[in-house]
């Protein structure tokens, strides 16, 4: 069962605008929350008392006092730091730690809930692919051209492409064998979703990394859940990247540990062709 903490955290997209309100206060210090009665945490939100209400019962919770014992146990049990919002008057020092905090805290949350069968399951399908195309849009574009470059290095035939044109017209011609690994963090892009039907139309697989239960989850013919931490549709991303980067990182890790002794001279073949473009270490210059 998820912390009670990181059940607000990840019900966040799914909250009206009000009762978002009323999460965020909660997330921001839930220790000083647990001394707040429901108007005090209604003003604080800038809310009415009905919305925490609505707030308390969208939560499976019968009232605020019964939030508050969740609230209570969550705390109690030691529950990692999920989410502090910046502030304002937040000064270089205390946004840092936030930011950093709230990083940390999403990386752990999302590692406790990937399933090891279904990485595994992500792996077959990476070293079983003819050709992997990495797709993604917006700030998930630059994660699948990160995936391009760690998966060159396998000696797969891969590549990454951020222009929707492109995913569609790649999709449309593709074969049984080619692999379509569709990155979006809410899974709720139209445009990703029709390219992951229209692969598999034509005989692909898709592999998704995505949060469980989205359109893009449905779409893909197998999806590797990662739940959403923050909600994209207000803030600016920050940990979805460094998530997403993160489980590519130990798909790599699995591919390379299933490969074994084989690839080796690949990658130190690829590692010593780009000894010429670096400067020498200081170790290196001494020893000449």
């Amino acid at each position: 069962m998820r912390n009670f903490l990181e059940r607000i955290q990840g019900r966040l997209g799914e909250l009206n605008r009000a009762e978002r309100k009323v999460a965020e206060v909660i997330l921001q210090d839930p220790q000083q929350v647990m001394g707040l009665s429901i108007a005090a945490l209604a003003q604080a939100a800038g809310v009415s008392e009905p919305t925490v209400n609505r707030f308390c019962r969208s939560l499976e919770t019968s009232g605020y006092p019964a939030l508050k014992i969740q609230l209570a146990q969550s705390l109690a049990s030691g529950a990692a730091y999920v989410s502090q919002a910046v502030a304002a008057s937040d000064g270089p020092a205390t946004y840092t730690r936030k930011i950093f905090g709230s990083t940390i805290a999403a990386l752990d949350n999302t590692c406790q809930g990937l399933d090891p069968q279904s990485v595994d399951r992500a792996v077959d399908l990476l070293i079983q692919a003819r050709q992997i195309h990495f797709f993604g849009l917006g700030a998930s574009a630059s994660v699948a051209l990160d995936a391009q470059y760690k998966f060159f290095r396998f000696n797969l035939a891969v590549a990454a492409q951020s222009d929707v044109l492109m995913q569609r017209m790649l999709a449309s011609v593709a074969h049984t064998g080619d692999l379509f690994v569709i990155i979006s963090y809410t899974g709720r892009t139209r445009e990703l979703v029709e390219v992951a039907y229209l692969a598999r139309e034509n005989g692909a697989s898709v592999l998704g990394l995505t949060a469980a239960g989205s359109p893009l989850a449905r779409a893909c013919s197998h999806n590797l859940d990662v739940p959403p931490q923050e909600n994209t549709d207000i803030y600016m991303p920050m940990t979805s990247r460094i998530i997403q980067l993160t489980v590519l990182d130990v798909l790599a890790a699995g591919v390379t540990l299933r490969r074994g002794t084989d690839l080796q001279p690949h990658l130190r073949k690829i590692k010593e062709s780009l000894a010429q473009t670096r400067y020498p270490t200081d170790d290196e210059v001494t020893e000449e």
